[in-house]
Formats: structure tokens, sequence, C-alpha cells
């Protein structure tokens, strides 16, 4: 099992944004840096989830994934595969269909204080842009 953490940090809301990926599998780390561009906090949040199931299709095809994310809004959504909001929708929508290429997805609540390695990296996202 990979254990995945995202986190995604605005200069401004909306601002420059970034995310953060943070990777544990077979008992390696790795770690991702990736600018976003000018968005929503909420919307970086998102996008981290999507680039981190691209590296894992990338890196770790065939995996059972589980994702950890400090964010409320990002986890209720993806976990109901469901929301009102008309610009969150389309994200959800892809992290889906990118999930669906896995064995197993899953994706969990943690507080933001365990989060701090990908936080680290997304806020390292919008220092380099």
């Amino acid at each position: 099992m990979i254990e995945v953490y995202t986190d995604g940090a605005s200069s401004g809301n909306p601002g420059v944004s970034g995310a953060g990926v943070y990777i544990k599998a077979s008992g390696n780390r790795f770690e991702y840096s990736i600018p976003l561009g000018e968005m929503t906090n909420h919307e970086a949040e998102f996008h981290a989830v999507i680039a981190a199931l691209d590296i894992c299709e990338k890196d770790f095809p065939n995996e059972i994934l589980s994702f950890r994310s400090d964010s409320q809004a990002v986890v209720h959504a993806v976990d109901n595969n469901f929301t009102k909001n008309k610009t969150f929708l389309p994200l959800v929508e892809r992290i889906q269909e990118k999930a669906n290429q896995f064995p197993y997805f899953f994706i969990k609540w943690i507080p933001e204080k365990e989060n701090g390695n990908a936080d680290r990296l997304a806020r390292k996202a919008i220092v380099r842009t």
C-alpha cells in the first residue's frame, strides 16, 4: 500500500498556488512540489490530489492507494463523489476517473499538524513560481 499525503496552498485567495505531494512507498519517501498557477486555495487542494494521482499512475501503477488530506472539502467531495460547487465538480470527476485506474483508492481526512510534509512542499511550489 502506498501512503500519499497531499496539500494545496495559495498566496492570496485566489493567488499563485502550489501543490505538495509526499509519498511513502516500500520504505522510501518521495517529495513533489508542483506550481499550479493562479487559483483559490480550495482549488489547489483538489489539484494536489489530481497531481498525486498522476504521479501514482506513472510511478506506482496497480498499487493500493491510501490518500491523506487536511482539506475536509476535498475528502468529503471525493468520498461522496459529489459536490454542489460547480467549480469543484469537474475536479471531483477527474479524481474519480483517475482513482478508478487503481485496484483500491482510499482518502481520509487528517489534521493539519499531521500533514506538515505536504504543506511544506506546497508552499515551496509557490516560492518557485
